[in-house]
């Protein structure tokens, strides 16, 4: 059976809210708007998409060019980020390593702009651990489209998507894959849910998944 676990990355993986709001607001100033951000705003919009979050905060101050702003945004961000990464969250690379020693092919699916993904492999080196990768900025899809993509390509019979947050959650349930809550991240989801609230948690976790069959996984005719 080829079983993968697919991973969130912010939220999930590591924490980059702080680098993200000073970036922006750097965006922000160099081109001369006097609106800035918190690192609140920036944790509450997690998960979106970037054209998502260029209404959610650009819509009130130039609804005409918000995304026009997101863009300059995301330029500074990813300057931003060679030099001031996320912080990855703790016991990571030892649950990847736990993971792929159990048989798991490991992914990233976000909702990041291109390159995001790829900024993270470098700053941290884990890339080597992960099989596959896929964002928004990559496809334009939303993340259960970009899911089953990764599911596709790797001729998937068994899927888990960790993730911390509600849109997370709801990605999972339309891709028809199995979902495993980082609730040490961002957000909340139903109660009930498998989580986890340490990473270190995670292989025994989705190894239940398997076993008993709580939750459906990847269905290819679906």
């Amino acid at each position: 059976m080829v079983k993968i676990v697919i991973f969130d990355l912010d939220g999930t993986m590591w924490d980059s809210s702080k680098a993200v709001t000073e970036a922006y607001n750097r965006g922000l100033e160099r081109q001369g708007y006097s609106m800035r951000l918190t690192l609140e705003d920036i944790r509450s919009a997690m998960g979106k998409t970037m054209t998502e979050i260029a209404h959610m905060f650009f819509d009130s101050i130039d609804p005409e060019n918000a995304e026009k702003i997101m863009v300059s945004c995301i330029n500074e961000e990813m300057d931003y980020l060679k030099t001031n990464s996320g912080e990855v969250f703790p016991g990571l690379e030892e649950a990847l390593i736990a993971l792929r020693g159990d048989g798991w092919l490991l992914a990233c699916v976000s909702n990041c702009q291109s390159g995001y993904i790829e900024e993270f492999y470098s700053a941290t080196g884990l890339g080597k651990y992960f099989c596959d990768k896929e964002c928004w900025g990559g496809t334009g899809k939303m993340k259960a489209d970009n899911i089953r993509l990764v599911c596709e390509r790797n001729n998937v019979d068994y899927a888990v998507y960790v993730g911390d947050t509600l849109g997370d959650f709801a990605s999972a349930f339309k891709a028809g894959v199995a979902f495993v809550h980082a609730a040490y991240g961002y957000g909340k989801v139903p109660q009930g849910v498998p989580e986890i609230n340490s990473l270190g948690e995670l292989l025994p976790t989705v190894q239940k998944l398997v076993d008993k069959a709580t939750i459906k996984g990847y269905n290819k005719e679906k």
